[in-house]
């Protein structure tokens, strides 16, 4: 059924919700949301809006922006066998990582023979992670809007925001959610089809010297909070690091440092597919901590935060959705490639809390960066992908 693919009016308008997606700041703020923020920048709100006001027009019903920034909607189905399938709800989020500029996208169109790149002109992320997955979803709903002949069960969209920060699922509206299972649209390359990820944990370490005059700071025993954590820092194995892991292989990353002589802060990301590695990981950050007191003669103080856990293990007790997914692949004509996600999705969580998510392609690549980019016939095939997945007695 490769409905939108080789249908050149829906991948120009596919196009178009996409690059109007992506010139919407939507930044997300990691420090504010770890504080409690929620949404953790207003500006969501602005493609929330939009959103809401297009899924409206689309003929979903129930759609609505939560106080907490999530917009959702309701397609009933309508009928034939592919209702017997019951509810699927499709996730993608809004906002994008604050580590590169979201601001003032300015989308630049290269043609790689048949196919549409779009990437930013490399002054700021693009943000197709994940406003491709956004604009695949809205694409699929627009032509069942078109095609009522088309049968297909109930479905429920949400788009969520600060799924960025890791706390996307904090606030999500459970109790409007009727399905059982669920399909976020945040993948990377064309077939790749996840349904495991990550386990993450977070830690905070933090460092306590003593200040003192620095041209006293010998005859007075200065112990320099600063020196502590690069110390720290310099302990962590290369074969550990993030820059050095592939596949299978769990890293710890840091991702800021703050530091004064008498105070200094050091956040990690703990990541592993298996809770053994991560005991291993959080054992060796207490450890070092003990060392680095021993050496420098301060303080040192690790604290760590689950962030979320590897969905096979509950996605295995419901190998239906999955199967469900690869026969929307194959109806699609796209070869599933199997992959983990070295990260992890809001569907991670939502797996977590009783509703099973793997995860679909985008066609977006190096996410996260200025050199982010995405394809236009990939995201098509994800739309495809969709639309077989609500239709058919699949």
């Amino acid at each position: 059924m490769n409905y939108i693919f080789n249908n050149d009016d829906y991948k120009k308008r596919l196009l178009e919700r996409f690059l109007r997606y992506v010139k919407v700041w939507t930044e997300s703020d990691g420090a504010a949301a770890d504080k409690g923020v929620f949404p953790s920048t207003s500006r969501q709100f602005d493609l929330a809006r939009m959103l809401e006001g297009e899924l409206k027009a689309l003929g979903l019903e129930e759609v609505q922006v939560t106080e907490y920034c999530y917009v959702y909607g309701y397609l009933p189905g309508n009928g034939g066998p592919s209702t017997s399938s019951g509810t699927t709800l499709f996730l993608a989020h809004m906002d994008t990582v604050d580590e590169v500029s979201g601001k003032d996208v300015n989308p630049v169109l290269t043609a790689n023979g048949s196919d549409t790149i779009i990437r930013s002109d490399g002054t700021t992320l693009l943000g197709g992670d994940d406003k491709a997955g956004i604009a695949a979803i809205m694409c699929a709903l627009e032509y069942l809007h078109e095609h009522p002949e088309v049968e297909h069960c109930p479905v429920e969209v949400l788009f969520s925001p600060d799924e960025e920060t890791g706390h996307g699922m904090d606030k999500v509206p459970l109790k409007l959610i009727k399905s059982k299972c669920a399909y976020t649209v945040d993948g990377g390359h064309e077939g790749e089809l996840e349904s495991e990820c990550f386990n993450a944990w977070s830690a905070v370490v933090e460092f306590t010297g003593k200040a003192c005059h620095t041209g006293d700071a010998k005859k007075l025993g200065m112990i320099n909070a600063g020196l502590m954590a690069g110390a720290y820092v310099s302990l962590l194995p290369d074969d550990m690091l993030p820059e050095t892991t592939e596949g299978y292989e769990g890293f710890i990353a840091l991702m800021e440092m703050n530091a004064t002589i008498e105070k200094a802060t050091a956040q990690f990301l703990l990541r592993a597919f298996n809770i053994e590695e991560i005991e291993h990981e959080k054992e060796l950050l207490q450890q070092n901590a003990r060392e680095i007191e021993q050496t420098f003669g301060g303080k040192v103080e690790v604290s760590f935060k689950q962030q979320y856990l590897n969905m096979k293990n509950e996605l295995d007790k419901h190998p239906e959705v999955v199967k469900r997914l690869e026969k929307a692949y194959q109806a699609a004509g796209v070869q599933i490639i199997r992959k983990p996600i070295r990260g992890g999705t809001d569907g991670s969580r939502l797996t977590e809390m009783g509703i099973p998510t793997p995860n679909i392609f985008t066609g977006g690549h190096e996410f996260h960066s200025r050199n982010e980019w995405v394809s236009l016939n990939s995201m098509s095939k994800a739309a495809d992908v969709l639309i077989n997945l609500l239709s058919g007695d699949i």
